[in-house]
């Protein structure tokens, strides 16, 4: 079988956080609230990574104890806004998608498993015109579980036609960091987001400085 190297999304192939936060601030001004997140800050960014709850309750929380209903009545507006504007800023990191057709060309299966709804991943990779460098996309509802539950990358896996026991998740949180512990798969954390710092002390099995030294990493890992 395949050797397997599956993807996240947001914080890993793509810096996502300037649309993400775009999104959100639509979202806090749907509710009436007065505040927006800094495209600038680096928590704001980080938050962005994490997802539309988390950054929902980053700014809410900035104005006193988070209500968890207004929350929940934010985040599908937050996911209107986004849907309606979801590629103005983000971009691939630095030499991703090239790392990506290297491993292509040697016959590796390729994967994307993601927290963001799948329609919504699907949408982003067909408008960056990256959606078929991919063998699989599984998102946040293509099933019932999702990260960390293990069966969501072994779907992500299976689905590119490689390997669960010859595979690996390359990420940039300590949801990434579970998820490969559960599946029994090395995990290895980007550095080059805004997070860097709580990436290592996650303590993966491996660090990624620059896409660059993605097959080093790799071989280094005995993969």
């Amino acid at each position: 079988m395949k050797r397997s190297v599956i993807f996240d999304l947001d914080g890993t192939l793509c810096d996502t956080s300037g649309d993400l936060l775009a999104a959100a601030n639509a979202a806090f001004a749907h509710l009436g609230r007065a505040v927006r997140l800094d495209p600038s800050a680096t928590e704001d960014r980080a938050t962005a990574l994490r997802g539309g709850r988390a950054m929902l309750r980053l700014g809410l929380g900035r104005l006193g104890e988070v209500d968890e209903a207004e929350v929940d009545a934010g985040y599908q507006p937050l996911l209107d806004a986004y849907a309606r504007d979801i590629c103005s800023q983000t971009v691939f990191y630095p030499g991703a998608l090239e790392a990506v057709e290297r491993l292509r060309d040697r016959g590796d299966a390729v994967g994307i498993c993601t927290n963001k709804p799948e329609g919504l991943a699907v949408s982003l990779m067909r408008a960056l015109g990256a959606l078929e460098r991919f063998d699989s996309l599984v998102g946040a509802d293509t099933l019932e579980v999702r990260k960390p539950h293990p069966e969501h990358f072994v779907q992500a896996v299976t689905r590119a036609g490689g390997d669960p026991g010859r595979s690996v998740l390359i990420g940039d949180t300590q949801t990434d960091r579970e998820t490969a512990r559960r599946a029994g798969v090395p995990s290895v954390l980007v550095t080059f987001g805004p997070g860097a710092d709580r990436v290592r002390a996650l303590e993966p099995e491996a660090l990624l400085d620059d896409y660059a030294e993605l097959e080093a990493v790799l071989e280094g890992l005995g993969l």
